[in-house]
């Protein structure tokens, strides 16, 4: 079998840097509903309702990974 060289296998290495960045970001998002659903099940309402903003703020700083994009010509003069 061939090995991929030059750009097919930058692509290829690009390609599974993503799919492992999306597998922990899957994990961990996992992680938040597990954590959230026991401290429901403890009877602590207003810490999940605080873990459950962690999580949106989580998904929010995520974007890259959910759907990798270039930034906008306004993006780039925001900063």
């Amino acid at each position: 079998m061939n090995t991929p060289t030059g750009p097919a296998q930058n692509e290829i290495d690009r390609l599974v840097a993503e799919l492992e960045r999306a597998e922990a970001y899957e994990q961990r998002l996992r992680q938040y509903f597990v954590d959230i659903r026991a401290t429901l099940a403890a009877g602590h309402a207003a810490t999940a309702l605080s873990m459950l903003n962690e999580a949106l703020s989580f998904i929010d700083d995520a974007t890259d990974v959910v759907a990798p994009h270039s930034p906008s010509p306004r993006d780039r003069s925001a900063g």
